[in-house]
């Protein structure tokens, strides 16, 4: 896994090139696909911005394991088409109000897509950036709460409930890992501290959650 001193130094680099006018000619960061010869909005935007680039390449090593598992759901076949699918969509974010936003949200749905249907997937590679799916059973919640973490500076974690899901953002905190995040209907709050959580969403209170037990 990439440090988090590699990581910042990455960040700080991004920074620096925004602050000049040499942006167009700086190194591209290590993606999945050939900065070189990018054409779509979103893929040059994601070979500029460090965080996009790491969850980029996370993403394509979660799909190249669903392909050598069998018995994922679904197989093999229609992982490639499922995934070719979700490429055009992450390209569309490029006509997003918040482009970056929209393809940070694209990757974290895709990787628990992927994570949720392959045993393979979800193997404990030392060099992952993801964890997840872990379900959490809420206080005040009918349905179990899935939350796919991104192990990234800053983190992210998405969050599916029923027919509802919501991609949230960490930010500072100086007890667990907090997340934050908006959509059309408010505020929401998840903050985990071992194996326990709380879990706000618009219109309601907060409710205390509890990680099940794996497996």
């Amino acid at each position: 896994m990439k440090t988090v001193a590699t990581l910042f130094t990455c960040l700080l680099a991004a920074s620096l090139c925004a602050a000049t006018s040499t942006c167009a000619n700086a190194a591209s960061f290590k993606t999945s696909f050939d900065c070189d010869t990018a054409r779509a909005t979103v893929e040059k935007l994601i070979c500029r911005d460090p965080l996009l680039a790491l969850m980029d390449v996370e993403l394509m090593r979660l799909y190249r394991l669903a392909l050598t598992d069998e018995r994922s759901v679904p197989p093999p076949d229609n992982v490639i088409i499922d995934q070719q699918f979700w490429v055009d969509a992450r390209n569309r974010c490029a006509s997003d109000p918040v482009p970056k936003t929209c393809v940070i949200r694209s990757y974290a749905e895709r990787a628990h897509q992927l994570r949720q249907g392959s045993a393979i997937v979800r193997t404990k590679d030392p060099d992952r950036l993801t964890e997840g799916p872990v379900a959490f059973r809420c206080t005040g919640l009918n349905v179990l709460l899935a939350a796919t973490f991104f192990i990234t500076q800053p983190g992210t974690v998405y969050l599916k409930w029923a027919n509802t899901s919501i991609t949230l953002s960490q930010v500072q905190s100086d007890v667990g890992t907090r997340y934050i995040g908006k959509d059309a209907l408010g505020s929401y709050i998840f903050w985990q501290t071992d194996n326990t959580a709380v879990f706000q969403k618009p219109g309601s209170g907060t409710m205390s959650c509890t990680a099940e037990p794996a497996g």
